[in-house]
This record gives structure tokens, C-alpha cells and sequence, in this order.
């Protein structure tokens, strides 16, 4: 993971990108997801927002499949997770096989995140 700068001036591309505690959510996207182990549990497809707060709540993890190609998608609360710096990764202290068990859907048909019994199913996986 590259952490770009902050620093705003007409020469710098990445201006705005954000560094240390404040992101972009694009340079989160794709980025590797590990365990405490570090096994790979895949990558981060897609951030889910919550409008009113507008904080962070979940990480949606691809995990699993070839080439992108059966992938099955986690909901992963966003507190559940730790950005390393040092190793260019996001952690989640969850076994490779506990994900695999884990609550998840695929491309198509993706869950309502508004539906409190999903959401606390989600969350009391996790934690």
C-alpha cells in the first residue's frame, strides 16, 4: 500500500489522496487483507459508508475463487480490522477457515445493510 501525501500544490498528483489516519477510500480498494498469521484472506472490493455518520462500517473482503472468478464477498465491520502500515496490508485476526464460515454473498446479490438482523449477524461474527 502506498500512503500518498497530503501536501497541496499543482505540481503533485496524488494531492488530497490523504495519509496516516485519514484516506482515500481508493487507495484502500484492492488492497490485501491478511490475518495476524499472515495468510492472505483476499482484498478489499468496496467500502460501505454510513451517509449519516459518515464513517466507515464495513470493508467488503473478496476472498476465495481464481482470477477474480468466484470470489465470495464478506461484509467485514470496518472495527474489526487494523491498517499495516509496515507490511502495506489491512489485518483481521480471523482464520482462513473461519472466514470461509463466515456470512457472505456474492457479486449479484449483495445484502441489505440496512436490515438490522444482517447487520447484527455480521457483527457478531466478528467480534
Amino acid at each position: 500500500m502506498t500512503i500518498q501525501s497530503t501536501g497541496y500544490n499543482s505540481t503533485n498528483p496524488n494531492r488530497g489522496m490523504g495519509t496516516g489516519p485519514v484516506l482515500a477510500s481508493s487507495t484502500l480498494n484492492g488492497e490485501n487483507v491478511r490475518n495476524a498469521s499472515g495468510e492472505d484472506l483476499g482484498e478489499i472490493k468496496d467500502l460501505m459508508i454510513d451517509t449519516a455518520s459518515g464513517t466507515i462500517q464495513y470493508a467488503v473482503l473478496s476472498f476465495g475463487g481464481w482470477l477474480g472468478m468466484g470470489d465470495k464477498l464478506f461484509a467485514v465491520p470496518w472495527n474489526a480490522m487494523r491498517l499495516d502500515t509496515e507490511n502495506h496490508c489491512l489485518v483481521l485476526d480471523v482464520s482462513k477457515d473461519r472466514l470461509k464460515d463466515a456470512p457472505g454473498f456474492d457479486q449479484d446479490n449483495w445484502p441489505d445493510f440496512a436490515d438490522t438482523t444482517f447487520t447484527n449477524r455480521i457483527s457478531s461474527y466478528y467480534h
